[in-house]
Order: C-alpha cells, then structure tokens, then sequence
C-alpha cells in the first residue's frame, strides 16, 4: 500500500534519538516528503535528479503548509522541471540576488565614486533620500517604488531636492545596469520635477557688466571674472594650477585643463588673452601651494557661497548661479558670429560636430579659430565694463 502524507503522519514524524534528522517520503508523488530535524524543525521538501545529480528544495515549513498545500507547490515545481528549468538553481540565483539591496548598492556606487567633488550630495540624496527603499532587492525595485519615493521627497523638501535625488537614482541605476544588477532602470519614465528642468537663463550684456564690476580683489573675485572669460565650468577654475599653465611671462601663454580635472576626462587647452592672462597673473605664487585660488581644500577653492552672497549684494542681478555663466558665455560667441564647432571645442564639449564618428575623425584643435573666438569675446566683455567702443569687427569670414 502506497504512504500518503496526511496531517496526522507528518505530526507525528519525530527525529530518533542520536539522529540529526529524519525523512517520510510520499509514495504517490515522487520526490515530495517532510524532513524533521532533532530540533523539532519540520519542513517539506522536494528531491530529484538532474544528469545524475540528486537536487532538493525546501517548498516550506510545516507549521505554515498542509499536507495537502505542500503536495500542490510540489507538483508546480515538478511542472517546471519537466519543461527544463532548475529550480534549485534559481533559488540559489534568488538568493543570491537578495544580497544585492538598494542599501548594498548604493555603497559599492559611492565607493565607484569617491573622487567626485560632488560626493557629499550623492550620499545625501541616496543615503537619506532614499532610505526607505534601501533594504529592498535592487533587481525587485520597479518604477512605482522609485516615484512613490519621489512624490515623498518633493513634498518633505520641494521640487529643487527632488529633482537632483531623482537625477542620483537615475546615476545609481545605470551604474546597477552596467554591474549586470537589474535590467532596466526605474527612474525613467518617472515624473521630473518641475524645478528639476535645465536652467535656459542667459545673462544680459548689463547683468556680465553688473557682475564684472561687482567683483573684488579676492580669490573668488578673481574666479568669477576668469569665468566669464573663458566659459569653464566653476570647478575647473575654482582648482587651477600654476602647473596647469605655461608661457605666462612669453608670447603664447595658455592654461591646459588635465584629463582628471576635466568632466569628459579629455585634456583641454585654450589660449589665454590679455584679460584672462591679467587675472592670472594676479595671483601670487606660494611656496607650497600649486592651485592658484583657495588657502587649504587640495581641489582648490571652496567658499562658493560667501563669496556669491558678496557679488549679489553689490551687482543686483536677480536669480542668476555662477554656472549661467558659461551659458552666457556660449550665447554670447554664437551671436558675435562664432561657428557652434568651435564654441563646443572652447567649451570641451564632445557633442553635436565633435561626437560619434565625426569626433573620431576630426581631431582638429581650431587653434587658429579658438583665438579669434575668445579675442573677440573679451574686447565685447572690455567693452562692456569700460563703456567703450568694440575693437575686433566680427569673425573672420573664411573661419566661419
């Protein structure tokens, strides 16, 4: 007579004593039993063979399943082996991907991205921001979760902090792809703050005037009118090194931005013009220190927001940041008549003429056309500082 598992039989299943465990097998579904360990521990269980090899899974414990509810799971796994799955495999798989948690992740990405100057954000943004979610399965977060979480940043701290947290998820995610952790990223699709959107603010030639003037002797002073010189972004100019320039006494002086400070990771030159050169050459040299502006932080200088609230209290500009600088900059050489190839390249941009195969192939530095481009911004910047009259007419025609 074939053994059944009933209710009463796996009750009163015990482990003999000096055993570790012990076993009753179903005999009207092969592989389907209970095992009860020396613990009083019983649970059931599902045994087969694959190439030869014995493979089991736990379906689940006794005090949760019946009989009958165990025997049910038991033939759906039985159904998946038959049409060539490995359940035990992807248990293991499954359990495997668990370890892999928000939290989990998120520390092996801020250790990907120590260096970055904007690390202090990123940990704020995913750390706390996104908290909540931190002890769930990367792989299990779906896009509902990732904007649930949104909506409850934006209303604990507005649209600014929800925008730049949605902006780190987005990071995080791509960063979970390439590691081969998810499939797809969860942030897309999601809703964009409306304070998240890029910023279009170009400064009028009145408000670059404003700002020139209100500028001091000091380091920031000095960093904000290079910006507006040459269009970097604020970090690069914020940690220049005099080992970053040459030539500054001769006649071809230029600043060369390295690869690591850069944010393609691309060395950059540009040529530095009496105004930029002026600013530069302001700036006492110190023993022992190399970058031209700050007093201690080893990326350079660091009081951003003091010396911002200076310049605003004597220029009175309204809503402007240090980086609608570089757009104004970019706006203005388009409409002095600059060719975009070589704004891009002033601005070390690898986009529009300078991606993909063209950028490949055309690794022409615009020398000629760079010097033109920034002689003829700063004569419009003078211009505008002193009140006077334009000296250089227009770009070059065969340049354009």
């Amino acid at each position: 007579m074939k053994t059944r598992l009933t209710a009463k039989a796996v009750a009163d299943l015990t482990c003999p004593a000096g055993k570790s465990e012990a076993s009753l097998w179903d005999d009207t579904l092969k592989g389907f039993g209970v095992r009860a360990r020396a613990s009083g521990d019983k649970t059931y269980v599902l045994q087969w063979k694959r190439d030869g090899v014995s493979k089991r899974i736990v379906l689940g414990p006794y005090e949760v399943l019946s009989a009958d509810e165990a025997r049910a799971q038991a033939r759906k796994v039985l159904a998946k082996i038959t049409l060539g799955e490995d359940p035990a495999a992807a248990k293991q798989e499954r359990a495997a991907a668990d370890k892999h948690t928000l939290g989990a992740v998120i520390g092996d990405y801020l250790e990907d991205k120590k260096k970055l100057k904007s690390l202090r954000d990123l940990k704020r943004y995913l750390n706390v921001n996104f908290k909540p979610l931190h002890a769930l399965p990367v792989d299990k977060i779906a896009r509902k979760h990732i904007a649930a979480q949104l909506g409850a940043i934006r209303r604990d701290h507005g649209d600014i902090v929800g925008g730049k947290a949605r902006q780190a998820a987005m990071a995080l995610f791509m960063f979970a792809m390439q590691e081969g952790l998810v499939e797809a990223n969860p942030v897309i699709g999601t809703k964009a703050p409306e304070g998240s959107r890029p910023r279009e603010r170009v400064l009028s030639d009145s408000e670059l005037a404003a700002i020139w003037r209100a500028c001091g002797d000091d380091d920031h002073g000095k960093i904000i009118r290079l910006l507006i010189c040459l269009g970097a972004r604020r970090q690069e100019i914020g940690g220049m090194a005099f080992s970053e320039c040459s030539d500054l006494d001769g006649p071809s002086p230029t600043w060369t931005l390295p690869a690591e400070r850069s944010k393609n990771k691309r060395k950059h030159t540009l040529p530095l013009l009496p105004l930029a050169l002026g600013i530069i050459r302001s700036v006492p040299k110190r023993a022992t220190r190399d970058r031209l502006f700050g007093t201690s932080a080893a990326e350079g200088f660091s009081g951003w927001d003091k010396g911002k609230k200076r310049i605003d209290a004597l220029c009175g500009c309204k809503d402007w940041k240090v980086h609608d600088l570089r757009r104004s900059f970019a706006t203005g050489l388009a409409d002095l008549g600059v060719a975009p190839h070589v704004i891009e390249h002033i601005l070390n941009h690898r986009s529009g003429h300078r991606s993909g195969v063209a950028g490949i192939y055309n690794r022409s530095v615009y020398e000629r056309e760079t010097r033109a481009a920034l002689a003829m911004w700063e004569d419009h910047v003078n211009a505008l500082v002193t009140g006077g009259e334009r000296k250089v007419l227009g770009f070059p025609q065969q340049m354009a």
